[in-house]
């Protein structure tokens, strides 16, 4: 058997990791692995059209799918193209391990051409960050690096000098057995007695839940039910926690809506639930709060704290709740699911007026429609910006739909590389890309890896011809909005001229019928939709520290839109509150 190199030995342990694709874009020092992707069966290289792609791609892939993804840049700007998308997966807790290729290892230090330093680069984005400098730190490092994204949920990034990975690698490699899954974690006994003493004393608990109750939805609507807690969420916290809960009193932060702000300062006792919410101005500072977490560097960063719990949710709650006592009095749930379904009455009406006759069109409008029309299973990847807002409002889950976005890192451009990776793992899969005309231009070229691939991935463009989110920031801090026109072509065209479906749409009795032709399309497919660039209402009273920073108030003033079948869940809910 011919003697492996350090190239071929790296590419069979992400294999073995369960590594399934490779995105990056080639160069001279990558090209030793590039050589041994395409001859190993079990993993495939995605050429992409620029590395930051290649970076959302992956992150996108480790979300979805929950394991271990890969991406890699070769040396110097490649690699340093990679950073921003690596920034978002580690924010995001995707495990991804990332491949930096280096110039050759006799230069290093020396200024040579395209010389960084990624091993130090890269410290901030990722878990693990060295560089293999000698073959015979092959396969340790590379299962280290592995150990280190998988652990530890985020971003491992491993420095390899072309040279190097061109060398013959050890003979007799120490193969370890890699992690491929995370085990849960347990609190202790004493702090699970604690935090009893605490819900046991308190009349009126609330839940506010985040990305960390993924998949323990049941654990929550248990516990909910029997402490009779109202329960909201942060963005992150949507797509797990918003479906078939009739505990639901919606989302607090700047895109927030109905009753969660306010279940979350009249409460006794606020018990956060897996989410690392950065906004501090929305979080109370008079109730008793208790965060429960799997990450401990989490816990108490946002507020203060009255217990501290390092644990799981899901296996936190199936030990609380059979401790716990039944609440009987649920005066103040019911008082919140009133308030919750007052609220979204209030702004829904902001898009139904002649919103069928309304051009440009309304932006909800058309988030409503794609809503409706879009799988039940679908996987939304959402740019940052006002699509975050349209998203956040009018995408309703279900337990089988994903909606992924930049929801940490808040980065332009991301809607459409999450999509390659999201649509790589399943082509049968429907994946839409919500995209605002700002971000898809930013990143348009990888338009063309949806054509070369055949991704089926679809489009929905909401193109404004503006920077509306930083337009909005500046009208509310009092200044004339400055450099966030952007002049735009007809994107459906220039989708036709690159090889996909492309249709645009200015009226909105033209919206249903572009959504279903692009659905019914069996490649890639572009609906360009002319939106409102004015359809944010904003009052006249408004502090300009209300949106600068995404800080307190303005969720529930400044974005005044609807809210989609958010209030018929409401309604549906309030049905069931008992009637004196």
């Amino acid at each position: 058997m011919a003697k492996q190199n350090v190239a071929e030995q790296f590419v069979d342990i992400l294999t073995r990791a369960g590594v399934k694709r490779l995105y990056g874009v080639v160069g001279d020092s990558l090209n030793p692995v590039v050589d041994a992707v395409r001859r190993h069966s079990a993993i495939d290289w995605i050429h992409v059209r620029h590395e930051e792609t290649a970076a959302f791609a992956a992150g996108a892939e480790a979300q979805i799918t929950g394991r271990l993804a890969a991406c890699a840049g070769s040396c110097g700007p490649g690699n340093l193209h990679l950073i921003n998308g690596l920034y978002d997966a580690h924010r995001s807790m995707a495990p991804v391990l990332a491949l930096a290729s280096h110039i050759p290892s006799s230069e290093i230090g020396l200024g040579y051409f395209q010389e960084t330093h990624p091993d130090r680069l890269f410290g901030e984005c990722s878990h693990y960050s060295e560089m293999i400098s000698s073959p015979q730190q092959m396969p340790r490092l590379l299962q280290t690096a592995i150990q280190h994204a998988v652990g530890r949920s985020g971003v491992s990034v491993v420095t390899l000098p072309g040279d190097i990975a061109d060398h013959a690698a050890p003979e007799k490699p120490v193969e370890t057995a890699l992690v491929t899954t995370r085990p849960t974690v347990r609190p202790g006994d004493a702090e699970i007695d604690r935090l009893v003493d605490l819900i046991d004393g308190a009349e009126k608990v609330t839940l506010f839940c985040g990305s960390g109750t993924k998949g323990a939805h049941a654990e929550v609507m248990e516990f909910a039910q029997k402490i009779k807690s109202p329960v909201g969420h942060a963005l992150r916290g949507k797509e797990w926690i918003q479906y078939d809960n009739p505990y639901d009193v919606g989302m607090s932060g700047l895109l927030g809506y109905g009753a969660a702000y306010e279940a979350t300062h009249e409460c006794d006792l606020l018990i956060l639930l897996g989410t690392d919410f950065p906004y501090n101005a929305f979080l109370p500072d008079d109730v008793t709060i208790v965060q429960v977490d799997v990450r401990p560097e989490n816990l108490g960063r946002r507020s203060k704290l009255d217990l501290a719990v390092w644990g799981d949710v899901k296996e936190t709650l199936r030990c609380l709740t059979p401790r716990v006592r039944t609440k009987d009095n649920r005066k103040f749930l019911d008082r919140m699911l009133k308030k919750h379904a007052d609220a979204l009455e209030g702004v829904v009406k902001a898009y139904t007026r002649k919103v069928d006759k309304h051009v440009p069109i309304h932006p909800e409008y058309v988030a409503a429609v794609l809503d409706e029309m879009a799988d039940d299973d679908a996987v939304f990847t959402v740019d940052t910006g006002m699509c975050n807002v349209w998203a956040a409002r009018y995408l309703t889950p279900n337990g089988r739909r994903r909606v992924i976005g930049s929801f940490s890192h808040g980065s332009m451009a991301n809607a459409l590389p999450m999509a390659i990776g999201a649509q790589f793992t399943d082509h049968g899969r429907q994946v839409v890309s919500m995209s605002g005309d700002g971000g898809f231009s930013m990143l348009m070229g990888d338009f063309l890896t949806l054509v070369q691939y055949d991704l089926p991935v679809k489009v929905v463009l909401f193109n404004n011809s503006s920077l509306s989110m930083v337009e909005l920031e500046m009208l509310v801090a009092g200044l004339p909005s400055h450099g966030t026109t952007n002049k735009n072509p007809d994107f459906a065209a220039v989708a036709r001229a690159c090889g996909a479906h492309g249709v645009r749409v200015e009226k909105p009795k033209e919206l249903a019928g572009a959504l279903k032709s692009a659905f019914k399309h069996k490649g890639p497919a572009l609906v360009d939709v002319v939106t409102d660039p004015n359809a944010l209402s904003i009052p006249p009273k408004i502090r300009a520290d209300m949106v600068t920073g995404f800080a307190l108030s303005a969720s529930k003033m400044v974005l005044d839109g609807g809210v989609g079948r958010m209030l018929q869940m409401a309604r549906s809910n309030l049905r069931n509150v008992p009637r004196p």
